[in-house]
């Protein structure tokens, strides 16, 4: 039986099953654009005049908008609908413990621009300085992508419930920083901040490509200079009392293994991150907030992958043994949620089909029943940006939402 809470009661309204098939349109609408009317129709199992109805205010509020005309067997061919994003546009920004990314994107999260990236301040004053300037330049340099709804940040870090501080990020050495209200005034813009992997989970969950499975229960694991992960149940973010849930970077592996920048000792991240990797194949170990090693700062992740098909022993070992932490890793957060599937992120990605078996070895090392060893893994290129995506879903999302 299902709990709820009796204090939090919300009592349906005559409007509740309108205002219900008002976002079911817009939500049917930017999942399966361009569709008819009367395709909208058949899947609500409603009558076309209904649907006309609701379609017809939607346009009136400019959140829809119709296109060309699709194909017909007989009888009047049909208008297509789309979301209405046309003068409107979002900034993303994916900041990343060395570097920063950003992209003009419209509000469904297709990308205007070509993605610029930059060294991030340490310093939160120069941090937010820097960033606020770079996002005036680039809606100075885009005028025609239309007003801006406003500023998504993913950021590499645990933020408090109301996603304006950030708490605790161990790579940049911040804590308790507030983020969003000063970068706000700074641009006269909203701004809107998640963590980076929960990002990234919300960007499955906002999705406009036909071939992205429906989401379900999912866990988002992104590798990069940290680890990060964000959970999705029911459709929603699993946040926790203190909106830490997911932080799966810092499971212990070993009590004994390599400091952490969290302050512990032998945290996942510290052996399947991109920095574990690099350090793992030079032989040389590096330590959380010191500058690296020569070594590892010319380097990357994508530089070993070519080295492994190359025939280069050294760099195989390296992205193997990385796969099988990362399996091992994934074996527990699938004995503890288990989830429909896994999404995994990264540039280690960029190596699947070298690491893909050892991932697998090392989950079914420590599944608790056999069946969760075979959890579907979804693999998640960077060149598609999943951090970026959340960030601009953040913006774009509220902005069609029925306010009805």
């Amino acid at each position: 039986m299902r709990r709820f809470d009796t204090r939090e009661i919300r009592v349906a309204r005559r409007t509740t099953s309108r205002a219900i098939n008002r976002q079911t349109v817009l939500e049917l609408i930017r999942t399966h654009q361009p569709i008819s009317r009367a395709g909208l129709a058949r899947v609500m199992g409603l009558h076309r005049s209904a649907v006309g109805l609701i379609v017809a205010e939607l346009m009136t509020e400019g959140l829809i908008r119709e296109g060309r005309t699709g194909e017909a067997s007989r009888g009047r061919k049909p208008t297509l609908l789309h979301l209405d994003t046309r003068g409107r546009c979002a900034v993303a920004a994916d900041v990343r413990a060395t570097r920063t990314l950003l992209v003009l994107t419209d509000l469904t999260g297709h990308e205007l621009t070509p993605l610029s990236s930059f060294p991030t301040e340490c310093d939160p004053d120069a941090f937010v300085a820097d960033l606020a300037r770079r996002v005036r330049e680039l809606l100075a340099g885009h005028p025609d992508a239309g007003s801006c709804e406003g500023l998504g940040v993913a950021m590499s870090g645990m933020l408090d419930r109301t996603g304006t501080t950030v708490v605790h990020a161990p790579a940049l050495g911040w804590r308790d920083v507030p983020i969003t209200e000063p970068l706000s005034h700074a641009l006269g813009l909203p701004v809107v901040m998640e963590n980076a992997a929960k990002a990234c989970a919300l960007a499955q969950l906002w999705a406009t490509r036909k071939d992205v499975p429906t989401p379900g229960d999912i866990v988002f694991v992104s590798v990069s200079d940290g680890v990060g992960g964000g959970v999705i149940v029911g459709g929603e973010v699993l946040r926790g009392r203190h909106n830490v849930a997911g932080e799966f970077g810092h499971m212990l592996i070993s009590i004994d293994g390599p400091p952490c920048a969290c302050g512990a000792n032998g945290c996942w991240e510290m052996y399947v991150s991109n920095l574990a990797t690099l350090s793992r194949y030079v032989g040389r170990p590096y330590l959380p907030r010191r500058p690296l090693p020569a070594e590892l700062s010319q380097l990357t992740v994508d530089d070993l992958a070519v080295r492994a098909r190359s025939g280069d022993v050294k760099a195989l070992t390296a992205v193997h043994t990385t796969a099988r932490y990362l399996g091992l890793g994934l074996a527990t957060i699938v004995n503890t949620l288990d989830p429909d599937r896994v999404y995994v992120s990264g540039e280690i990605t960029n190596a699947w089909d070298l690491v893909e078996g050892a991932v697998r070895a090392g989950m079914s090392e420590r599944t608790l029943v056999a069946a969760a060893a075979d959890t579907e893994i979804v693999v998640v290129q960077p060149d598609e940006h999943p951090r970026l995506r959340g960030a601009a879903a953040l913006v774009g999302g509220p902005a069609f939402v029925s306010s009805r």
